[in-house]
């Protein structure tokens, strides 16, 4: 028991000094189990690569530039599809959450096509637009939207009426009401629903690359498969969740940890 409680304590100092270490800590018993079972040879190995063989994979795919240049086309589509959905979703979701007429009439429909998954817009699109970026970023933007919308409501209908209200009685115009209160209450909502959209934005991506790309990371795991090569898609699923963690632990988790303190919702 005490060997536990010096363990622990160990690890709480070590991950107080170096917060790093606290995310890759978890991972090494994963790695090391990888590891075994590879080493064990109970699977061919043709079939379950082991870790030295995906970072030589790593970097004969970086040395060659294939990898960077799939990456990177995956991230501009990501960016692009974020950027637009955020566009529409943000006001949208303002005017509904500030006009009762427009939330009776976006409501209903907005939660319609919320039912239907991006992935079943495919094969219109593919006859609208065919296999091209179209196609993918409006995928992408249909994932982000809705999170981002619906958050962005909720941010809206949250903020205390009384503040609106004590606002106008000052002087202050409806559109300085907005932008000095209604906007900055719903703000720590708004984050997290890019947090959400991006996730799911994300997801999609990948899953439209496997199917009408020609370039990104989920093309090159699909193209992997009819060349039978594991290894190249143990590699992409391991970017893929590497690149996330890096984005949502790094930039969006604190910057919606600083909105909510900013504005009250949660304490430092």
């Amino acid at each position: 028991m005490n060997l536990m409680l010096q363990i622990w304590a160990g690890y709480a100092r070590l991950t107080r000094r170096w917060p790093g270490f606290a995310a890759i800590i978890p991972f090494i018993p994963v790695l090391a189990l990888w590891t075994a079972v590879s080493e064990a040879g109970l699977f061919p190995r043709a079939f379950f690569p082991g870790p030295a063989d995906v970072l030589r994979a790593f970097v004969t795919l970086t040395y060659k530039g294939i990898l960077p240049d799939y990456l990177q086309d995956s991230l501009i589509r990501l960016a692009t599809g974020a950027a637009v959905g955020m566009a529409l979703g943000i006001p949208l979701g303002i005017l509904i959450g500030t006009s009762r007429w427009a939330h009776r009439i976006c409501w209903p429909v907005l939660l319609f096509f919320q039912a239907i998954g991006d992935i079943a817009w495919l094969p219109i699109l593919l006859i609208w637009f065919g296999f091209g970026l179209t196609t993918m970023t409006f995928v992408i933007v249909y994932t982000v939207l809705f999170p981002v919308v619906l958050n962005t409501v909720l941010g809206v209908e949250s903020v205390p009426r009384d503040l609106s209200r004590a606002a106008l009685s000052l002087g202050a115009s409806r559109a300085r009401v907005l932008w000095e209160v209604t906007l900055p209450g719903a703000l720590p909502n708004i984050i997290t629903g890019l947090r959400n959209g991006l996730g799911y934005g994300w997801r999609a991506l990948i899953a439209v690359e496997m199917i009408v790309g020609t370039s990104g990371i989920g093309f090159m795991m699909f193209d992997a498969r009819r060349a039978g090569s594991t290894v190249e898609i143990i590699l992409g699923m391991i970017i893929l969740g590497l690149l996330w963690y890096i984005v949502d632990a790094w930039i969006l988790a604190p910057l919606e940890r600083a909105t909510g303190q900013r504005w009250g919702l949660v304490t430092s």
